[in-house]
């Protein structure tokens, strides 16, 4: 099942702020925490005082808690990659490794009698997760999570992004990505404010869509909010989304009949298998319904790409039937639009499969 991340930076702000943000997260589902040791400067005592309470409210709260690591914090912190008890002290569930090792040390260290994840950067197109894998590791403590991209237009390409992603799919580990947060005034551990997401595709889209994205494509199982501080709207947004199946929203047509609305935002849709180039079709309402009189009441010339259609009884057997647009096409004057999706979420509509389920929730 995928969850809900979200990151802090305790050295960058108040405790009680990010005590705060701790508690705001939990409250809209939020179940891990990523923490960044990297820009820390602070010597190995000081971050034992910083990083155990913060660690000890977030384990109270629920969350799983990675911290953001590489070889030279290790130096830094005294740290070995055959002693991680450091970080088990200061209340940490894994660590990710920004930089890693030669494979073998990774694989070593899933054997940590501390318990400790080790997590292992994803956004390499290379064969560094089949070395790790040639080394024997423990799977079950073993897991990879993308970077994230501060600078405008150097966050990664879809294609490529999959391609990285299906190294680690292959062996079945966990994977991470992060979104970002289009609250103003935000801010991580470098001081770059072009937003913070993996996908630069993501990088000026509503954190909800980013979100949606990431569930429909089904290859990340956490999604980590990257940036500080996300607004109340955003984590209410995430926190209805469901997290099993991708979400469109909807702007529905005013005077919608109550069949109609049921049809769309009660019931769970599939894609038919035998695929339409020109729309997504969910056929089970039209069994459901069958014998119930869809009356013509909106039937615009063109169907526009994004527009919801429920046919109407004068399409035979058709009644009942729902159908997403894919491309502009001529309404055959049978055909109701009922509603519409926001443009902003239209690439979502190209990543649904033959029999994926969707649902539909009314636009915010």
């Amino acid at each position: 099942m995928q969850r809900l991340g979200i990151s802090i930076y305790p050295e960058k702000a108040p405790h009680e702020e990010t005590l705060a943000y701790l508690e705001r997260a939990a409250a809209a589902g939020a179940t891990r925490v990523f923490s960044c040791l990297l820009s820390v400067e602070a010597g190995r005592e000081q971050v034992r005082r910083d990083f155990s309470e913060i660690n000890a409210r977030a384990h109270e709260l629920g969350f799983e808690v990675v911290l953001d690591c590489n070889p030279r914090v290790f130096s830094e912190l005294g740290v070995s990659y055959q002693d991680l008890s450091f970080f088990r002290e200061i209340g940490a569930d894994g660590i990710r490794l920004d930089m890693g090792f030669t494979g073998s040390e990774e694989s070593l260290m899933t054997f940590n009698p501390e318990g400790l994840l080790v997590e292992v950067n994803m956004s390499n197109n290379t064969h560094y997760i089949d070395t790790i894998m040639d080394y024997c590791p423990d799977p079950t403590h073993l897991i990879g999570c993308h970077n994230f991209y501060p600078h405008g237009y150097s966050g990664l390409g879809l294609d490529y992004f999959n391609r990285c992603t299906e190294h680690f799919r292959r062996y079945g580990l966990r994977t991470a990505a992060f979104a970002t947060s289009q609250a103003p005034d935000t801010f991580a551990n470098w001081p770059v404010t072009d937003g913070l997401p993996t996908l630069e595709m993501h990088r000026h889209l509503p954190l909800y869509v980013q979100v949606e994205h990431f569930i429909s494509m089904g290859t990340i199982d956490d999604v980590i909010i990257s940036n500080c501080y996300p607004t109340d709207e955003e984590l209410a947004q995430v926190a209805a989304l469901p997290w099993n199946l991708v979400s469109f929203s909807v702007e529905l047509v005013e005077g919608l009949p109550e069949v109609e609305r049921s049809i769309i935002l009660d019931e769970l849709h599939f894609n038919r298998g035998d695929v339409s180039e020109n729309f997504l079709r969910s056929t089970q309402s039209r069994v459901k319904y069958k014998g119930h009189e869809f009356a013509l009441f909106h039937a615009p010339e063109t169907i526009r790409r994004g527009d919801v259609v429920i046919e109407s009884s004068e399409y035979g057997h058709y009644a009942g039937e729902l159908q997403i647009a894919l491309s502009d096409m001529r309404n055959s004057g049978k055909s109701n639009v009922v509603g519409h999706i926001p443009e902003v979420e239209h690439f979502l509509l190209d990543e649904v499969r033959p029999w994926q389920k969707f649902r539909f929730h009314e636009a915010w």
